[in-house]
């Protein structure tokens, strides 16, 4: 039985990178033998187990066959006859198919080390095409290793483009679909995740209406970039929270009722779905020209008495979506103005019951309306 380092904490080790997770395969072994040595089986579906001390993750050396449609469709087999080479043969990437022995030594049979050096994404073999998620990863690659000017090999991208033209890619879950592109919202240059994926004609299948948005513009320059993606990048300028990044990408769609139907239809998280309801709700074109009691009307709807962080990250989406710094900025003045005004003031005052909700609308309504004629 011999173990093995492979995967991303190679690979991330060689670019110099924080490792995150270390995985490693096991070849020569068996699953009863792994159970005898205290290992924990992690999935019922494929032959990974969890270290009895470190809580590493250590699978069998496995080859797959085809024999169905999508990503599921594989026969496994993880017999103690299957090589370390046979197991890095079956990973999307070279530069995820290398490994180091218990020396330390690399092992490297497709050259990903030299595709480091070069900045490529390139895949290994045909088997490439087997499986639809291996484009969501390499555009996830291209988002996570893009500051380094990684791209696509011409090979793969050819590749990709024949996959999008696959049934198979319909298969692909929304809840992976998710998985994927949240991996991809939190590297720093997210918006490469969607770019490679409309070049190789895949968004349409996976996301239509923003693909649609997208067109064919060249995203290659910030102003080059479609709304979309052109907002995205200064999100990702702005803040890290991909929950953010994600609602400013849906809410530059041009019908927002599509924005939102996507959104649902991704099973999206709360965080996410609630900011883009609001910038729905209160559009870019909106805080331009909003009028006091629209403004307070704002505050109220976000409860920012109590959420103040809510405005400003408001205020940063608004900016993303076209709206200079001064208009976006509108409805924090407002806050600032009003927000002195407290009803325990007015219950300490006499006031009782509804007379203390209509006073506080009126007192705050008339500090914003000095504020901004103080503008």
């Amino acid at each position: 039985m011999k173990t093995y380092l492979v995967g991303g904490a190679v690979r991330d080790e060689l670019l110099g990178l924080p490792v995150q997770d270390r995985d490693y395969v096991v070849v020569g072994a068996t699953e009863p033998q792994l159970l005898d040595l205290g290992y924990r089986r992690m999935d019922v579906a494929f032959p990974v187990f969890l270290h009895p001390d470190s809580g590493d993750e250590y699978a069998l050396a496995r080859r797959e066959r085809k024999t169905g449609p999508g990503y599921k469709g594989f026969a496994v087999d993880a017999g103690p006859d299957v090589t370390l080479e046979e197991d890095l043969a079956r990973r999307d990437l070279t530069i995820n198919a290398m490994a180091r022995d218990a020396s330390g030594s690399l092992i490297d049979p497709f050259h990903g080390e030299d595709d480091l050096r070069q900045g490529f994404l390139r895949h290994i073999t045909p088997a490439f095409t087997e499986d639809p998620v291996r484009l969501l990863r390499t555009a996830r690659f291209a988002a996570y290793l893009g500051r380094w000017g990684f791209r696509l090999a011409h090979p793969t991208h050819a590749v990709m483009k024949r996959m999008a033209g696959f049934g198979e890619l319909a298969t692909v879950v929304p809840e992976r679909l998710r998985e994927e592109m949240t991996k991809a919202l939190k590297s720093d240059q997210p918006w490469r995740f969607f770019e490679v994926l409309q070049a190789c004609g895949a968004l349409a299948t996976l996301l239509p209406p923003l693909a649609a948005a997208i067109g064919t513009a060249a995203g290659h320059g910030r102003q080059a970039a479609p709304g979309p993606l052109r907002a995205l990048r200064c999100a990702a300028d702005l803040d890290p929270d991909p929950a953010e990044r994600l609602a400013v990408l849906l809410a530059a769609l041009p019908d927002g009722a599509a924005a939102g139907t996507l959104a649902a239809g991704l099973g999206l998280d709360r965080a996410t779905l609630e900011l883009l309801d609001r910038l729905v709700a209160w559009p870019a074109r909106w805080v331009a020209t909003a009028g006091p009691e629209h403004l307070l009307g704002l505050l109220d709807g976000i409860k920012a008495w109590h959420h103040p962080g809510r405005v400003a990250q408001l205020q940063r989406c608004w900016q993303c979506l076209g709206v200079d710094e001064q208009a976006a900025d509108r409805p924090a003045r407002a806050l600032r103005a009003a927000a002195r005004i407290n009803a325990q003031d007015l219950v300490a005052a006499g006031l009782r019951g509804p007379e203390v909700g209509t006073e506080l609308r009126r007192r705050r309504l008339a500090a914003i309306v000095e504020g901004m004629a103080h503008d």
